[in-house]
């Protein structure tokens, strides 16, 4: 299917928000005899692909899970090689993201990132702050349950100060976590085989439709994550209610 323009209309039923776990680039270099890092270099241009076809299409919001928190075990020679594509990606992103009208936002623990890292960060920030649509969210140094005592710390902090008051709401503790403001995803797609959410989205995904498949990442393409969303299109979402 042609990546064309389509508005999103009333019965279309396609997924709002759609979530990906990045996975299998490793494996899909090692198949082809080449080193892991050149499975993440081919994975950045699959997401570059697959945002593009989301916003073309009418979701609204993409978030993917690039690097978590247990990546820093991984060989360091993958973890630079993975950083040096995130570099890149930013610079890359400022440099379109007003050309294109796409807003942008990093999810995770920034702390661990570098300062250039940081400042590329809140220049993606501040462009997305200009425009209105289509939102791609990058995980990055991002853990489900590291996000959850994140938000649960920052609440405390604000019940100290006197800032937050009250019984604690569900709705008030999503503020504090790093998708406040977003959509739950209604739709979750983890290519590469495994049937794990691996940490990923814990909160946002309590009723999240799931898809798994065997097609490493590097190889998804708009039309796989047209199966994908066709499978969405014939779940039976009740929200624990009876029809």
């Amino acid at each position: 299917m042609a990546a064309e323009k389509k508005e999103r209309q009333p019965g279309d039923n396609i997924p709002r928000h759609i979530a990906i776990i990045l996975d299998g680039n490793g494996r899909w270099a090692k198949r082809r005899g080449l080193p892991r890092t050149a499975g993440h270099a081919v994975g950045a241009e699959t997401f570059r692909k697959i945002a593009t076809y989301c916003k073309n299409i009418g979701v609204e919001y993409l978030t993917v899970y690039a690097f978590s928190t247990e990546n820093w075990k991984r060989p360091e020679g993958e973890v630079k090689t993975i950083m040096r594509l995130l570099n890149k990606y930013l610079q890359e992103a400022i440099d379109t993201m007003e050309r294109d009208k796409i807003r942008m936002k990093i999810f995770g623990d920034l702390a661990a990132l570098t300062e250039e890292q940081r400042e590329l960060v809140r220049r993606t920030d501040e462009i997305s702050q200009r425009y209105e649509g289509f939102q791609a969210n990058i995980c990055l140094n991002y853990g489900g349950r590291d996000e959850i005592v994140h938000a649960a710390r920052r609440y405390a902090a604000d019940l100290a100060a006197g800032k937050a008051e009250g019984e604690l709401t569900e709705e008030q503790f999503g503020a504090y976590l790093y998708s406040a403001g977003i959509p739950d995803p209604d739709l979750l797609i983890r290519p590469g085989g495994e049937q794990r959410i691996s940490n990923f989205l814990l909160w946002q995904c309590a009723y999240a439709e799931f898809y798994f498949t065997d097609v490493l990442w590097p190889d998804f393409s708009p039309q796989e994550l047209d199966k994908a969303i066709a499978e969405f299109q014939r779940r039976d979402r009740r929200y624990g209610k009876v029809k």
